[in-house]
């Protein structure tokens, strides 16, 4: 089960109880997210707690919110697609993954990833598309720019991580 941890500032914005904790041990279907504002806008942040890799679905109306797997699963597959990875990889990822579940995040690691995104996507704020909800220059500045990242040797980034996990990954068992 695909497990979508949310920050508690999300979770307060939610007007949510906090969910369970995850118990997911593969974090290849672990996912972190977090409302953030940008341009002064709502958006949704989201970061593969196994890669690092991001994307941000940007301007989310109020209702958007209402169904934050839904939400997720559109942003991911247009981000992996924008990404160039091919539909079977993304399907037979989600299908791997089964359902999506709501959680609390999963853990100082990978908060760090989520804070070193936001501070990416600040950074790279030249590259938003103000017109669209997806941002696939913008993922892409943040995906290519080099950093450490747990259980991967030396720089590498969030796409080629991603690429690694969804082309070469081990399936579910």
């Amino acid at each position: 089960m695909m497990e979508l941890g949310l920050t508690f500032p999300l979770q307060r914005f939610l007007k949510m109880k906090p969910p369970a904790y995850g118990t997911e041990p593969d974090r290849r279907f672990c996912w972190d997210l977090h409302g953030i504002d940008l341009r002064g806008r709502k958006c949704l942040l989201a970061v593969h707690c196994h890669s690092r890799y991001t994307f941000l679905r940007f301007d989310l109306a109020p209702f958007e919110w209402e169904d934050i797997p839904g939400l997720f699963c559109t942003g991911l597959t247009e981000s992996l697609a924008a990404a160039g990875f091919a539909p079977g990889e993304i399907q037979e990822y989600l299908k791997q993954a089964g359902g999506a579940r709501l959680t609390r995040t999963h853990g100082r690691r990978e908060v760090a990833f989520l804070n070193r995104a936001w501070e990416d996507v600040l950074a790279l704020d030249l590259c938003l598309d103000p017109a669209s909800q997806v941002q696939p220059l913008l993922d892409q500045a943040v995906n290519t720019r080099p950093s450490r990242c747990a259980g991967f040797e030396g720089l590498g980034t969030g796409l080629a991580r991603m690429a690694a996990t969804l082309r070469k990954g081990e399936p579910k068992e």
